[in-house]
């Protein structure tokens, strides 16, 4: 999985958001929040992570137990698939 590569991730004071840019911004209305760990999740799929990487790397970084990161990274990924920004 890849995200589209006209959806840039920003951080904005305490937060993260991904906007559109280039032709996007004439589909796309509105930006998506993300927390931090929605931020990483962000910058891996930026590199064409799998689901089963997604779920590595936020066992390394997260204190979770794997039944509650396949959860999380399920509906993340699917919020992705519901915005259309992948791929």
């Amino acid at each position: 999985m890849k995200i589209k590569s006209d959806f840039i991730l920003r951080k904005v004071a305490d937060s993260y958001v991904v906007v559109p840019v280039g032709r996007q911004t004439l589909d796309f209305n509105g930006v998506i929040n993300l927390n931090e760990t929605g931020a990483f999740l962000f910058g891996l799929l930026q590199e064409g992570a799998d689901r089963e990487d997604l779920i590595e790397r936020l066992l390394e970084e997260y204190a979770v137990d794997r039944p509650r990161a396949e959860a999380d990274i399920d509906k993340f990924i699917q919020s992705v698939k519901d915005a259309d920004i992948l791929e």
